[in-house]
């Protein structure tokens, strides 16, 4: 295939997608063989769609950002070609033009896979460049349709009559050697399969006197999938432990495992924990897709002065930002996408968490283990030998971590972490509640952001609507302040949202930068709420403040606002 124009680089640099001094770094960091686009990726540089344009400028191919719905002919072609060979390519047929076939390709220098494609398919080929991701995603749509969903794997397992499994499993090595588990292992691959799907972030396995629920986590909120008949519990639990590790014949004592699979095309990491109850033993697995690119601060839903601010403070050369939450807020990938912003060759980061949950390029990452004694505090020790210029702690859960903590901050570093506290204003209490000396608090922390994480409403079936005196008067809105601006609930459910009305999640933030006046409140021990006060006289905008925003920018609504901010109610 020919190239026309300029070199690919040349191409991202005249559309403006990176300057010389990011494609400076990118090839430093180009080694073990990847790609350009992948390494400006990791880098959080580039997106695939603007990668992909480029690619398609520099080759002269015509570029789609999307991917038509099946077209009979294409289907034909999807037939005779491997799932895993379309995966590993990022290749796809995706329409027939005259006699030749049009193939969607991510990379059309892999010239290989383009001659092996047509002469699988004996007809000529035209190459149109689409980002990977979303090739990705139109070949997982399409080989989907012909594989079942857990629903439908509880008919054929009506159908198998496996009710006297749960009698025959009494011994553990039975499930290995069973023959009659295969639709057991099928079901449970289902329940993966459709969770990542979903976008769920958990799975739910509750077992119940007369029935098994099982429940997946999406968004936040838990939604009912399918409940098994109580008679599948225990090879279902079996199955799951088999894949964690653990020991399927103890069922008296909590256990935590790990499964590593590849599920449509991604790197799944799945953390189990199995607890037992009064009618047995309850799992729940958590999915993190390690094949995710990490976010950007740009994309958590920081916007304007606030985006700016937090830009500016992970910039600093010491000090301690701290972001608080509850479990679940998104705390964890703030920190990740604020270290990704920074990570350069000139710098050492070091992280200690727990756990990993996803890998940064360049980053030293500690894994917490208790039962070593490797705790945040003992590897908060131990990193402050390794020379860092930047360290992430996980959380600080005793005096101890904070101490430690601040006294780095105080020595040169900038230390980034996480409370559990509902406003960044109760984790200055936390922190002097821990025995903190309040001049130390002061002189160490720069900043406190706190955070929630709210549904962001459907673009394909919101409705507009005029709401209620009520509801603004609770957010602190009046008529005046909405103009123009048009307020959205959720629609009937679509396809696109799996009928629930939301799709996808954005933060809300608050965020308290500590000036003199407020160090000042801190020297005195002042208590939280009359932080509050003097941060919001100096234009602090409050989490449920910050919600009314992202209503009136038409991306969330009303009632998800009150919903995650409902404790703030009378502050």
């Amino acid at each position: 295939m020919a190239v026309v124009g300029n070199s690919l680089e040349a191409c991202l640099i005249e559309a403006g997608s990176i300057s010389d001094a990011i494609l400076e770094r990118a090839r430093e960091r180009q080694r073990d063989g990847k790609q350009l686009g992948e390494v400006l990726r990791e880098m959080g540089a580039i997106d695939s769609p603007t990668y992909a344009r480029a690619v398609a400028t520099h080759f002269g191919l015509p570029f789609v950002d999307t991917l038509p719905e099946d077209d009979p002919t294409a289907s034909e072609c999807v037939e005779l070609l491997p799932i895993n060979f379309a995966k590993r390519c990022q290749i796809l047929p995706i329409r027939r033009d005259d006699d030749a076939i049009v193939v969607a390709a991510s990379d059309p220098s892999a010239l290989g896979p383009l001659d092996d494609l047509r002469v699988l398919l004996h007809k000529p080929i035209r190459v149109v460049v689409a980002p990977g991701e979303v090739i990705v995603d139109r070949i997982n749509r399409v080989y989907d349709m012909a594989s079942s969903n857990a629903s439908d794997m509880m008919d054929g397992l009506q159908e198998e009559r496996l009710d006297m499994l749960a009698t025959e499993l009494e011994e553990p090595r039975d499930l290995i050697d069973a023959d009659d588990e295969a639709p057991i292992i099928r079901l449970v691959n289902s329940l993966l399969f459709q969770a990542v799907k979903d976008r769920a972030s958990d799975i739910h396995i509750e077992p119940y006197e007369r029935d098994l629920a099982v429940r997946f986590r999406i968004d936040g909120v838990l939604y009912d999938i399918i409940t098994p008949p109580k008679r599948f519990q225990p090879v279902i639990i079996s199955r799951v432990k088999i894949m964690a590790g653990l020991n399927i014949a103890e069922k008296r004592l909590p256990q935590d495992g790990r499964i590593r699979i590849k599920l449509a095309g991604k790197d799944i990491d799945i953390r189990v924990s199995t607890v037992p109850t009064a009618h047995g033993e309850r799992v729940v697995m958590r999915l993190l897709d390690r094949s995710s690119t990490i976010l950007q601060l740009k994309d958590l839903g920081l916007v304007g002065g606030k985006l700016e601010s937090v830009d500016q403070l992970i910039r600093q050369s010491h000090g301690i930002i701290l972001v608080t939450g509850p479990t679940g807020s998104g705390k964890t990938t703030t920190l990740y996408a604020a270290l990704a912003g920074i990570n350069t060759t000139d710098k050492n980061i070091i992280t200690i968490e727990d756990p990993i949950e996803y890998q940064l390029h360049g980053v030293g990452q500690i894994q917490v283990n208790p039962k070593i004694e490797l705790t945040f505090a003992g590897g908060l020790r131990s990193v402050l030998r390794q020379d860092p210029d930047v360290i992430m702690v996980g959380e600080i859960r005793d005096s101890e971590t904070a101490a430690i903590s601040i006294q780095a901050a105080l020595t040169g570093h900038l230390v980034f972490s996480t409370l559990h506290t509902n406003d960044s204003c109760a984790a200055i209490t936390r922190l002097l509640d821990m025995g903190i000396e309040p001049f130390l608090v002061s002189s160490s922390l720069m900043a406190v952001m706190a955070q929630r994480l709210v549904r962001k409403v459907c673009p394909t079936c919101r409705e507009e609507y005029r709401p209620p005196m009520e509801e603004l008067r609770q957010l602190g809105v009046t008529m005046d302040m909405l103009e123009d601006n048009p307020v959205y609930r959720t629609g009937p459910g679509c396809v696109d949202c799996k009928q629930t009305g939301y799709r996808g999640r954005l933060g809300i933030h608050e965020l308290l930068i500590i000036d003199d006046e407020v160090r000042n409140l801190i020297m005195r021990s002042a208590d939280s709420s009359e932080i509050r006060r003097a941060a919001a006289a100096k234009g602090m905008t409050t989490l449920r403040e910050d919600g009314a925003d992202k209503i009136m920018a038409g991306v969330t609504t009303i009632d998800e606002v009150l919903r995650v901010t409902q404790d703030d109610l009378g502050v």
